[in-house]
């Protein structure tokens, strides 16, 4: 009997088989792209040449924006391309380095958006030794926590799905390599390995979303000691926080905080935090923060 032989491409189903809704969908899909890397990348550029938002909350934001583009980088251009040529396969070493780039950056963004929240929290409940707590190496420390998180987060995906033994059938029920679709192929007992999945994955999601909710908690308490015009800022700040947070957690916490199973729903659920939060993110921050706002209008009025 001749041995299994690994599989050496994956075919992606996508979202739909009908060509109507494809070419629906790639309009849909490409006008999002567009939005979410202009927008991003206008923020980042915005925080990085302006001098009046040399701030450590700003700092983090620009961060935040530079791995919404790469994260969005790491799925939607091969999915868009997917739609328009209608062609769905993806190579297993392609598969892999999409796998590790896309729990790398949407790690490290999970990482990032709890450094947010403490930064939030210095900034309203302590005021006084807000510049003195969160002085740049501080904040360089945290960012770098963030992507180290995410880096370890990642290999330990890649490692665990790696080595497994593909020999068929290699179509994948989704747009973009991910663990769990990924485990329903394997031709081996997936069952303790889809813990360790929802260990690694589930369980970050729902610590670091439990740790957020808990410090925004604390924060709109301590609300009641500012003035007026602070409370309204520190509630506007913290509305497009938490609005984040719950956009990019509570879809990641459903798909990876259980068993490895997977459900239809699961590809619609997919879409919000890897194509829709990201292009949300710069719209939230700008529109609501007018000092962003205002530098940009500055900023880009001189050019």
């Amino acid at each position: 009997m001749e041995p299994m032989k690994n599989v050496t491409y994956f075919v992606l189903l996508g979202l739909t088989q009908n060509p109507k809704e494809k070419n629906i969908l790639f309009i849909i899909f490409l006008l999002f792209y567009i939005l979410t890397v202009v927008g991003n990348l206008l923020i980042v550029v915005t925080v990085t040449v302006s001098k009046s938002l040399d701030s450590p909350m700003y700092f983090f934001l620009g961060s935040l924006s530079f791995m919404d583009v790469t994260y969005s980088s790491t799925i939607s251009p091969k999915f868009i391309s997917d739609l328009f040529f209608g062609q769905t396969t993806i190579s297993f070493q392609s598969c892999m380095i999409q796998l590790f780039t896309g729990h790398l950056f949407g790690g490290s963004e999970i990482f990032l958006l709890l450094m947010m929240a403490y930064d939030r929290y210095v900034a309203i409940c302590k005021p006084l030794h807000y510049l003195v707590i969160m002085r740049q190496p501080v904040c360089i420390m945290l960012l770098t926590v963030s992507w180290v998180g995410g880096f370890l987060h990642s290999v330990i995906q890649l490692i665990t799905v790696y080595g497994l033994p593909f020999c068929g059938p290699n179509v994948i029920d989704h747009f973009f390599c991910d663990m769990y679709p990924l485990l329903k192929l394997a031709c081996t007992d997936t069952y303790i390995i889809g813990l360790l999945v929802a260990a690694n994955g589930g369980v970050i999601c729902t610590v670091v979303f439990v740790l957020l909710l808990i410090s925004y908690g604390v924060i709109l308490h301590s609300l009641k000691n500012l003035s007026q015009e602070g409370r309204q800022k520190a509630l506007s700040t913290c509305g497009s926080h938490i609005t984040v947070v719950v956009f990019f957690f509570v879809p990641c916490i459903f798909l990876y905080a259980r068993p490895a199973k997977t459900f239809p729903i699961d590809k619609s659920l997919s879409v919000f935090y890897t194509v829709i939060t990201p292009m949300l993110n710069p719209l939230i921050y700008t529109l609501r923060n007018s000092e962003m706002t205002n530098s940009m209008k500055k900023l880009w009025g001189k050019k």
